[in-house]
């Protein structure tokens, strides 16, 4: 790391602490040409893949687009606002932790899925008669029957 005083190119750590419950490092430096002494922190940079959509475009994850669907899904739902956010977060990591480039849509939809079957039952079914696109009542009812076991 370069000093930010005199650019010196030597320099060394003094302190490390973990701050921000863990996910960043906070560390004292000096440089050994002026001895000045500053503070850095470092964060990992977890990149969340591309989506690869059914038709074969990419595009950036888009996390108020996750957001809008689960939102209309649970409208008029008894769900807090905390719930959604942490399902959210849970969704995000899950994506994160595949370690891809790219995914496919249909991943994203499933993540989901699953976590509004946790959330809210209904809310769970409204998702799935759209994404999953059912032809007639006996598709709809198959899965409410799944739901049950």
């Amino acid at each position: 790391m370069h000093c930010p005083f005199c650019t010196a190119v030597d320099t060394k750590v003094i302190d490390s602490r973990l701050v921000s419950g863990a996910s960043q490092v906070r560390r004292r430096r000096e440089c050994l040409l002026c001895h000045e002494r500053w503070t850095t922190f470092e964060s990992a940079e977890l990149v969340i893949p591309r989506v690869i959509k059914s038709n074969g475009v990419r595009e950036p994850f888009n996390e108020d687009k996750l957001r809008s669907g689960i939102l209309k899904a649970l409208e008029k739902r008894p769900v807090s606002a905390d719930d959604v956010e942490t399902a959210i977060s849970h969704i995000k990591s899950q994506l994160r932790a595949t370690g891809e480039r790219e995914i496919p849509a249909k991943m994203v939809g499933n993540l989901v899925m699953e976590a509004l079957k946790r959330l809210d039952k209904v809310a769970y079914i409204r998702f799935a008669s759209v994404y999953r696109s059912f032809e007639d009542i006996r598709e709809f009812g198959e899965e409410i029957a799944k739901l049950k076991d």
